[in-house]
């Protein structure tokens, strides 16, 4: 090992080299698409966020964005007063250059560090921004983030004010980078609901919310809102909140229109502001779990000088502010129970039953965890793995379980997985449908009781011991009614552990086509036909119905470097709970129905 250490290895970089070196530092995880929070939606929020300054200050009630999906290029054209034109150079590509630290240009800007178009400057392989002020232009054109040319002059049509800017992401950075609409969507819609008024138009479908916060909870809990939900909105506080039958906790924090996905400090004084203010409308001492259990709230504040953890602005460290907040919060929702007090009464009802309900939940736990103890020391159906996942470490993010459907399967895996890293679970049989069942059913039912030790996700989801949770079963009827089975599990009570971005499906092959010169693994019907092609008519074709029927030694390949996960998705459902209930609930006349309804009989199937 070379141990020397002298000046030649004292470096200094540029703006522009750090940025491209540590992109994780500007932009949070650069990532290829696939999820909400990956860099290149991060790149077009730090764009979009200058237009809504200029919307925010009372210039240009519109945002243009056009998206090509299949080449990656992206373009904003704002209406506001344009960037000024002798600064458009140094506003997009010089660190700490702008009007953000200007009070009289913009108080409580999105944007307030001057980073963040730089960094989509940086990060893309052609940048471009042109500003129109008062029938001029001025222009720039950039590779790499380095200045290509520029230019300044008269428009030569009429040209409303403004400030274009388009970018290519740099595939070099973002690996195979996609974007995809639903993340797109979802961050336009972000921006309308904190943004009432605003007009964002995608590919010239237009985005706008008349009623801001209140439109996305609206949205968000749609037909399972248990009450009208209670919305105050001034200057500086907009807090809506409403409840419904959920286990969990949902909530939505924004700091000068940017969401605040961590929390932070205005978030917590929400959730105490609340409590205390029920507690006072109700004249009784509910816990703070029980006020929780099932909301769905927005808090957005505007703050002067908000300081961030990082830059992607994930969490509010503003401190100091917290003892005020909690009692506005506190003040203006006693206000709304006063002037609503059916609807606060459904609320305050909603509280009782689940008081109640934990009450005897607690007794029901109790039994479960001595009956636990009884059985074993450790969980008999888990084979567990040396590393797991801490996430304030930043450690075991390679850790995963093997969710898996009987012995034989298990077997499989459990000879040719990574003692360090793959744990497995090994279900017996068809798991328990909780669909229409409450939260004592996870207590009483062994397996799921077990399974939800093994992940450690009793008390909070913040605790699970792995990164990813993946689902194995085998590929017939029986295997993908047991994977819904486990489904409806975590949407229906863990739902965080798949909005995070922790489940998936382990995909395995469903045929093997070989010859003695080469062995083909087959995912599809298609890949069978071209693999026979390849191999010749007298190919050996074997139909894997089963995990167990996969040797070992070839198992190994489908769950190490090769290994094809599908992560299990819900952003496109915002109506979730009630398509599990359709397809997993009690109402079996219902789906016979939908079925018959929608059964398509061929000639082949009536030969």
């Amino acid at each position: 090992m070379n141990l020397a250490y002298d000046d030649k290895h004292i470096q200094t970089l540029s703006a522009l080299e750090h940025i491209r070196a540590r992109p994780g530092m500007y932009i949070g995880r650069t990532g290829d698409g696939s999820q909400y929070e990956d860099g290149i939606y991060v790149l077009l929020k730090e764009v979009i966020d200058n237009s809504v300054d200029e919307f925010l200050m009372g210039f240009g009630r519109k945002i243009d964005i056009t998206l090509d999906y299949n080449s990656g290029a992206v373009s904003v054209r704002d209406y506001g007063r344009g960037i000024p034109l002798g600064k458009v150079v140094d506003c997009v590509s010089i660190i700490n250059t702008g009007a953000k630290f200007n009070d009289d240009v913009f108080q409580f800007s999105v944007g307030m560090n001057g980073v963040g178009t730089k960094a989509a400057n940086a990060l893309s392989t052609a940048f471009e921004v042109r500003a129109f002020r008062g029938g001029e232009f001025s222009e720039a054109f950039f590779d790499f983030g380095k200045l290509a040319s520029r230019k300044r002059g008269k428009c030569k049509a009429s040209e409303k004010d403004g400030t274009f800017v388009r970018f290519v992401p740099d595939p070099g950075i973002f690996k195979k980078y996609q974007f995809r609409e639903e993340h797109v969507e979802r961050r336009l819609k972000m921006f309308a609901y904190l943004n009432a008024k605003l007009t964002l138009n995608l590919n010239g479908r237009a985005i706008v919310s008349e009623h801001g916060l209140l439109d996305l909870i609206h949205d968000e809990a749609q037909f399972e809102k248990l009450y009208q939900p209670f919305h105050h909105r001034s200057k500086m506080l907009e807090l809506v909140f409403t409840h419904t039958n959920r286990f969990s906790e949902d909530y939505y924090s924004f700091v000068n229109g940017q969401f605040t996905n961590d929390g932070g400090t205005h978030l917590s004084a929400f959730k105490e502001g609340l409590l205390k203010a029920v507690n006072e409308f109700s004249k009784k001492k509910f816990d703070g779990d029980d006020v929780r259990e099932g909301i769905i709230g927005a808090i957005a504040i505007r703050l002067k000088d908000p300081v961030f953890e990082s830059q992607t602005k994930n969490k509010l460290g503003n401190t100091e502010i917290r003892s005020e907040l909690v009692a506005e919060v506190k003040r203006v929702v006693e206000e709304m129970f006063h002037r609503e007090p059916a609807e606060a009464g459904k609320l305050i009802s909603k509280i009782e039953e689940t008081s109640k309900l934990r009450a005897e939940l607690n007794s029901v736990k109790k039994l479960a965890r001595e009956r636990s103890r009884a059985v074993s020391v450790r969980v008999p159906q888990l084979k567990d793995c040396k590393h797991h996942l801490n996430k304030q470490k930043n450690a075991g993010l390679d850790s995963m379980i093997f969710i898996t459907e009987g012995q034989s399967a298990a077997g499989s895996i459990v000879s040719s997985r990574d003692v360090n890293t793959q744990a497995i679970f090994t279900l017996k049989g068809k798991p328990l449908n909780v669909c229409n069942l409450k939260r004592d059913a996870l207590y009483k039912n062994v397996e799921i009781y077990n399974l939800m030790q093994s992940l450690d996700i009793e008390e909070t989801v913040d605790r699970l011991r792995y990164q990813k949770v993946i689902l194995a079963t085998d590929a017939d009827v029986d295997g993908l009614h047991i994977r819904n089975l486990m489904i409806t599990l975590f949407v229906k009570f863990f739902d965080r552990v798949i909005r995070e971005g922790h489940l998936y499906i382990l995909e395995t092959p469903l045929f093997r086509v070989r010859n003695k010169k080469e062995t083909n693994y087959c995912y599809t019907e298609e890949d069978r036909v071209s693999a026979i092609g390849r191999c010749g008519k007298n190919a050996e074709i074997t139909r894997f119905k089963g995990l167990g029927e996969i040797d070992a030694k070839e198992f190994k390949e489908f769950i190490g470097k090769k290994m094809r996960l599908t992560p299990v998705d819900c952003t496109q459902d915002h109506n979730l709970q009630n398509t599990v209930e359709f397809y997993m609930g009690s109402n079996t006349p219902d789906r016979r129905k939908y079925i018959m309804d929608k059964l398509v009989i061929t000639e082949d199937s009536m030969s």
